[in-house]
């Protein structure tokens, strides 16, 4: 018998001109404990270009991961019409 691998899934980040970039940067660093300069690469990357794919993995994981970004809530710098990262999970290219 052959063990088959589950494919990987994408957590995306969705661009966001709601919370501040630093409130993101924390977020990520928070919630995947990359350094700093690869939290504002992909958070520029995610401003830039829509979204970004900020990891990568086992579906069940990369669906935690998401729970995690969206119960970090809004930022709390901003004083209206704050809401949590867009993020979602998609099968990794």
């Amino acid at each position: 018998t052959k063990t088959r691998r589950q494919p990987p899934y994408a957590v995306i980040l969705h661009n966001d001109d709601k919370n501040s970039m630093e409130f993101v940067v924390g977020v990520l660093r928070k919630v995947f404990g990359y350094t700093v300069e690869k939290c504002v690469e992909l958070m520029l990357e995610a401003h830039q270009k829509g979204k970004a794919a900020v990891w990568v993995g086992a579906l069940e994981v990369a669906e935690l991961k998401a729970d995690q970004i969206r119960s970090c809530g809004a930022d709390p710098h901003v004083t209206k019409g704050g809401h949590p990262l867009g993020v979602s999970v998609e099968p990794a290219a």
